[in-house]
């Protein structure tokens, strides 16, 4: 696949996160239940204008928050938390397909990074497209949008 790479400015976005340690083999089966338990959370809060889902990697390793766009701030719980995506100069390419080849746009950014003088910091995001049910017919319509902060 190819990718279109761009500069961007990240803005500061509100989520609804469940934070932790994730082993990289883990990711495929901690995010979506991440997901929803914080969309269970976003629900019985009655947050409104909720938006779509993220996962979060804090340290390039296994920090992760996982979770959902909100639209304000708001006070969390003992796994639920309030935070912001990352702000600031980024790097961002979108991803269409399934899941599992999400690896390849995370290599197509560091890779344009290199070959444009641009580093990128150990923090990076994944913003998911809202699920359309064609998607399930056809895995290849899947949005998800890539991002890197650069360093």
């Amino acid at each position: 696949m190819s990718y279109k790479i761009t500069l961007a400015q990240a803005e500061p976005t509100w989520v609804a996160v469940v934070r932790d340690r994730v082993q990289a083999q883990d990711l495929s089966r901690f995010v979506p239940a991440a997901c929803g338990e914080v969309w269970s959370f976003i629900r019985a809060a009655k947050l409104p204008k909720p938006g779509r889902h993220v996962a979060v990697y804090l340290d390039g390793q296994e920090h992760v928050e996982v979770g959902a766009e909100v639209s304000e701030k708001f006070a969390g719980n003992e796994r639920v938390h309030c935070s912001l995506l990352p702000s600031g100069r980024a790097v961002t390419t979108t991803h269409y397909g399934p899941y599992a080849g999400l690896g390849a746009a995370h290599a197509a950014i560091r890779a344009w990074c290199a070959q444009h003088g641009h580093q990128c910091s150990a923090v990076s995001w994944e913003v998911y497209g809202h699920w359309e049910e064609t998607w399930s017919a056809d895995a290849s319509q899947i949005r998800t949008d890539v991002f890197y902060l650069l360093a």
